[in-house]
């Protein structure tokens, strides 16, 4: 960081960012309406930077301390040559996943694709397979049910419409055991409910490349870390389950 003085009665500071990190962290701003959050009622800027809020307007419910971290993920698969596809399960209104291909973008990759996985219906009713899912009422709710259309014209709104995604429609079950692709270098999950959960780690997991990362956005909610216990027990995962935030938490696959 350099300062400068200028005719003794000003000090700017001029940064030493790259217009590529300029690039992501603007579309960071405008992805999560941190630019213009006075005009979205009931935000405040706490409630964003946590990620606690359902926002009216913004792309992305994640929060900045959840897409900063999944920036640094990205620089360590980058980094670290670590191959695979960015994959999310669950993708509301798409932000997300559209930083995740304006990050490929912007630094000249292009042998990696964004997965976006979802019903574009919302979030599915309890099933009796899993009954811990008995009492969730996700299902009822309007507010996260987000149309393909409506994704796809949210990456148009960044010139990201390319491509270098790939929409997956449908519900999990169906849809995650023929994912297409067979690397996977970040599997971000949001999916609420141990149905959900679970049939993204089933599907999804032993694609992971060796050195590539797991994130699960919503542990803090009880069918959601249920099905990550039961799934980590199962396969005898121990590599360790790292916080992000109050919900968020992630691992890094070791073997």
């Amino acid at each position: 960081m350099l300062t400068l003085t200028i005719k003794k009665k000003r000090t700017v500071i001029m940064s030493n960012n790259t217009p590529k990190e300029m690039y992501l962290e603007m579309l960071k701003k405008a992805i999560l309406f941190e630019i213009w959050l006075e005009h979205e009622p009931g935000a405040t800027k706490e409630n964003r930077f946590q990620g606690l809020d359902w926002p009216l307007i913004a792309h992305s419910m994640i929060g900045r301390i959840r897409m900063n971290h999944l920036h640094q993920l990205m620089n360590a698969v980058i980094n670290n040559n670590i191959e695979g596809d960015f994959i999310e399960t669950g993708v509301w209104r798409g932000g997300t996943c559209i930083f995740m291909r304006g990050f490929l973008k912007v630094n000249g990759i292009t042998n990696r694709k964004v997965i976006v996985a979802d019903s574009f219906e919302g979030l599915p009713a309890p099933e009796a397979r899993c009954p811990i899912d008995e009492t969730s009422k996700f299902h009822e709710q309007d507010f996260l049910r987000v149309s393909l259309p409506e994704v796809v014209s949210n990456f148009q709104k960044y010139d990201l419409y390319d491509d270098g995604i790939i929409f997956l429609k449908g519900w999990f079950k169906n849809t995650l055991p023929t994912a297409p692709t067979n690397k996977i270098a970040i599997a971000r999950l949001d999916g609420d409910m141990y149905s959900s959960t679970m049939d993204a780690l089933t599907h999804l997991y032993p694609k992971v490349t060796i050195g590539g990362f797991i994130v699960i956005d919503d542990y803090s909610i009880g069918y959601c870390s249920a099905a990550v216990t039961d799934f980590r027990n199962a396969n005898h995962i121990t590599d360790p389950l790292v916080p992000i935030d109050s919900t968020g938490v992630y691992w890094k696959k070791t073997k």
